[in-house]
């Protein structure tokens, strides 16, 4: 024979490449997960600029569940506002009944009236939380 294959088969091959390279694949799939993770922990990182208290007393907790309360005294419920109680009230219902242990993080910015932060309190009260606690930032240290 003169003249043979380069994938090394002879006649009785038929010369079709069945085998299939998945490297390729894999490093798509890989990059694609990375993106994945960087654009998600952007997206859950973003929400409502509050200017939180300073406190020395910090522990990390995690929640799914977040109460906001701005300058100006709206609240929000996990990033989305609400100028109604009942309908912030049904939406933490709502949030809470899929978590086995419902708890709720109040975050309130410094320039906030005492009574919209207690307000959020009343809210997540009324929708039959009992773990309530309320956000700070530690302060900067030298």
């Amino acid at each position: 024979m003169a003249g043979g294959s380069l994938y090394g088969g002879g006649d009785d091959e038929g010369g079709a490449i069945t085998d299939i390279n998945v490297t390729p694949f894999v490093d798509v799939a890989l990059v694609l997960l990375v993106i994945f993770l960087v654009t998600a922990r952007l997206i859950v990182a973003r929400g409502i600029v509050v200017d939180k208290p300073k406190g020395t007393a910090t522990t990390e907790i995690k929640a799914t569940l977040r109460l906001t309360v701005d300058k100006a005294g709206a609240l929000y419920v996990n990033g989305t506002p609400y100028t109604d109680d009942a309908a912030a009230t049904a939406k933490i219902v709502e949030l809470a009944k899929d978590m086995p242990e419902s708890r709720v993080i109040i975050t309130g910015d410094t320039g906030a009236a005492y009574g919209s932060v207690m307000h959020a309190i009343t809210v997540a009260k009324a929708a039959k939380i009992q773990k309530i606690a309320l956000e700070n930032e530690p302060p900067k240290t030298n």
